[in-house]
């Protein structure tokens, strides 16, 4: 059984706001001892102490060689594929447990070379328990199909991995023999070298230039945070300097970030011709059963509806009265007068109003998570940027990454994580070891579904005109950037991989003028491509992720779906998400939503997104008297 890939960070694409309070008096970030604990996570709920993760380093360490007991006998009888089976589980989940700790510990300050050990010494330790039970997988695929469903049968406890062999058997094509599934798992350590030095060279190396504040008289370094902070100042000036400064890092080591996004895609294409698949993109859709069309009837169903993208950037242009509109416009509000800041405490008591829908159960989880440090709140030095919700580890919570800046954004970004989290606790509290993860096609469902909620009823509360307005202006926010703007990341993706898969070179200037055009295509005519912006594609840590940028916009459409038959049908409806939480992977993810309500095999959820997105347009025009 190929050991499941463990740590997986579902992440927010956006990353998130500094922090503006989390800073001493010159200035600088908050260390960790000065922040509550109470806002930090408790990793003593993975392990007490390092004591206790060295004795299950320890224990894998001394198990994995009798991974050869089993070889050669995994087909013999129905009680020695259980007992295979078994095994792989124990050693999979303990390595879930000792990456989810090294990761999280890890991100917490990325600087930390004690850390940075523990997390290479268990990446060390999957790639020898990958190589070992690289067997298992083949050795299954060698029983007559007949024999296998005659051990299911015979063994009750095989019953529950019915599921898991009929996958098998639909990759059997894919799987290669013994010798050469080592082999691959062998190389694996080697696949994340490129994301992994990416990470530590935007996140660490790279040294961001020093600007004016907002008001013009501080001096502050740039950073993840306070650039996307910048970016919603209605100081044009400001947000225009931070734009430029940011991007210098990306622009001056363009060469290197290059080499690294060359060697993921290449990663990539290696693995999907060494498996047989005719790309790289039917390689990574291949796993979770989902159709090459769906990705393809995405691209090609938002590209014949640009027009409503052009049409939204008409009128911020308008409203906002520019002769020109750029980057660092799209993300400042057209109605400033309507702002509010959030406290992290305020945010959590409003998230917790707006899920109300969802039911008493999954409102009383959600406490739980909120009250028991499942949550890392604010930035400090070193901490990973950014926003996410980790892999559970069985028979472990999930834990919430945040960089708090007391912006409505964050409060959505709160909800949007929250989702995942719950999706991951409903999922592994009920799945067996083998189900207990969800497929990444179905990730950002559940943390759409809570953004839809928590906008709809801030609209319902809304106080005044302005207020309204500037919801309506999040609603078609939120379409822009987790609908367009992954679908556009996901179009590039697909372009490099097939340019690359071509034979063709991608230099630095080639990967700029790519992503140039396909910025200026989605936002249309409106919109001047700065050079800055060319280089975007330097920084997005989703494109070493294989393909997984196009799940945002995919499941965007299935939430929007699903959140309106909760709304209009109550408990039935909120009883089958509630249902679709909790089936992690003991289905393909298509039949799983589905099983919701959504069918996503079909461009209608697509479109309605978008009649969805000119509908509030309408609204806007009407409000504003256009």
């Amino acid at each position: 059984m190929s050991n499941k890939i463990l740590g997986l960070i579902v992440m927010i694409m956006l990353t998130q706001p500094f922090m503006f309070s989390a800073q001493d008096a010159s200035g600088e970030l908050m260390k960790r001892s000065e922040i509550d604990p109470k806002y930090t996570w408790n990793l003593e709920d993975i392990y007490k102490s390092l004591d206790d993760w060295n004795a299950d380093y320890n224990w894998v360490e001394q198990n994995i060689p009798k991974y050869s007991e089993f070889k050669g006998k995994v087909g013999k009888s129905a009680e020695d594929l259980l007992a295979v089976i078994k095994f792989d589980e124990e050693i999979d989940i303990k390595l879930g447990k000792l990456a989810l700790y090294a990761s999280l510990a890890h991100d917490l300050d990325l600087g930390d070379s004690k850390y940075q050990v523990l997390y290479n010494r268990v990446n060390d330790l999957k790639a020898k328990a990958s190589s070992e039970s690289a067997f298992i997988v083949p050795e299954i695929l060698q029983i007559p199909e007949d024999k296998l469903w005659a051990y299911v049968n015979e063994e009750p406890q095989l019953k529950i991995y019915k599921h898991f062999f009929e996958n098998l058997l639909r990759s059997k094509k894919h799987i290669l023999s013994p010798k050469e599934e080592r082999i691959l798992a062998l190389a694996s350590p080697i696949e994340d070298v490129p994301y992994n030095t990416f990470s530590l060279l935007k996140n660490v190396e790279a040294q961001f230039p020093t600007i004016k504040d907002e008001s013009g008289e501080h001096d502050i370094q740039i950073s993840d945070g306070r650039y996307y902070a910048a970016l919603y100042s209605t100081n044009r000036d400001y947000r225009e300097r931070a734009y430029k400064a940011y991007y210098k890092p990306f622009m001056e080591y363009k060469n290197t970030f290059n080499s690294l996004l060359n060697g993921a895609i290449k990663v990539n294409i290696f693995n999907a011709k060494a498996r047989n698949y005719s790309s790289a993109l039917e390689a990574a859709l291949a796993p979770n059963n989902i159709p090459v069309s769906v990705y393809n009837n995405l691209i090609e169903t938002v590209n014949k509806n640009l027009e409503t993208l052009h049409r939204w950037a008409a009128l911020k242009k308008k409203v906002l009265k520019y002769k020109e509109l750029h980057a660092y416009d799209t993300y400042v509000t057209l109605f400033p007068e309507a702002k509010h800041e959030y406290t992290y405490d305020d945010a959590v008591k409003l998230v917790l109003d707006a899920l109300k829908p969802l039911g008493e159960d999954y409102i009383k989880n959600l406490k739980y998570a909120f009250e028991h440090r499942w949550i890392d709140v604010y930035e400090t030095k070193g901490k990973r940027s950014g926003a996410y919700s980790s892999d559970r580890g069985y028979g472990v919570h999930p834990y919430v990454l945040l960089n708090w800046n007391n912006q409505l954004n964050d409060v959505f970004t709160l909800a949007h994580e929250m989702g995942h989290n719950m999706h991951s606790h409903y999922s592994g509290t009920n799945q067996p070891y083998v189900y207990s993860d969800y497929s990444i096609f179905v990730a950002e469902v559940a943390s759409t579904m809570n953004e839809a909620l928590l906008l709809d009823y801030l609209i319902e509360h809304a106080k005044n005109k302005n207020e309204k307005l500037a919801l309506i202006e999040k609603n078609l926010d939120n379409i822009t950037f987790t609908f367009f703007r992954q679908t556009r990341f996901a179009e590039f993706e697909k372009a490099i991989h097939e340019k690359t898969e071509a034979g063709e070179s991608l230099t630095p200037d080639a990967m700029c003028k790519l992503y140039g055009e396909m910025y200026q295509k989605y936002w249309g005519p409106e919109m001047v491509v700065d050079k800055e912006e060319t280089y975007t594609w330097a920084r997005i840590p989703h494109f070493y992720y294989n393909f997984y940028v196009y799940q945002y916009a995919t499941s965007f459409a299935a939430s929007q779906a699903l959140e309106a038959k909760v709304k209009k049908e109550g408990k039935p409806a909120v009883e089958k998400y509630l249902n679709f939480l909790k089936s992690g992977s003991s289905d393909y993810p298509i039949e799983v939503l589905k099983k919701a309500g959504v069918d996503m095999t079909s461009p209608d959820a697509i479109n309605a997104v978008i009649s969805k997105m000119n509908k509030l347009m309408d609204e806007m025009e009407k409000e504003l008297g256009e």
